[in-house]
């Protein structure tokens, strides 16, 4: 399947989509973590901004459908990934490797020294999954104030602080031809 696929740029007709896959991906991290909890989708106005700074992919199936999404946003000489989601019928196939992998081009080409991003400790396709593409657990004193920012926005919005990790991928700077 994932050979269909195309990463392009988000267009804003799409943004209720990516709301319908970051629902439809929840109840995979739902399933993981035990919870019942309801999901909540980013509101449209952050995916706007993402899309107006060109920071917002989505992973298009062969009719051109978004199947998965990323939207990021530039803080502090890195690209901060906001949120990735993958529809369930998607998930496992590459998709959310293929978007960071997107993500990272894109931090790259605007010469950013990193990506960043927060997530779940111990859900295995989270933590785990960004860790086997070169991303590195920060704690303590080497985590980015604006990254220990974030987790404690994360924690004030009724997130357990045990499960939140702040994660650094470094990036080489692209070579001049």
């Amino acid at each position: 399947m994932s050979a269909t696929l195309e990463i392009r740029q988000a267009r804003l007709e799409e943004l209720p989509r990516l709301t319908e896959i970051e629902l439809d991906a929840f109840a995979t991290l739902a399933a993981a973590l035990g919870i019942s909890d309801a999901a909540q989708a980013l509101p449209h106005d952050i995916l706007r901004k993402a899309l107006e700074a060109g920071l917002l992919i989505v992973a298009a199936d062969g009719d051109d459908h978004p199947v998965g999404f990323l939207a990021a946003e530039e803080i502090h000489d890195t690209l901060y990934v906001i949120e990735l989601d993958v529809s369930r019928d998607w998930q496992r196939k590459g998709v959310g490797r293929r978007l960071m992998s997107h993500a990272a081009d894109m931090a790259r080409t605007r010469r950013l020294s990193a990506l960043t991003l927060t997530t779940d400790r111990h859900v295995p396709f989270n933590a785990a999954f960004y860790q086997s593409m070169g991303f590195e657990t920060v704690d303590g004193e080497a985590t980015p104030p604006f990254l220990q920012a974030k987790i404690d926005d994360e924690v004030s919005n009724g997130m357990n602080p045990e499960r939140r990790v702040a994660m650094v991928m470094r990036l080489g700077r692209p070579t001049q031809g």
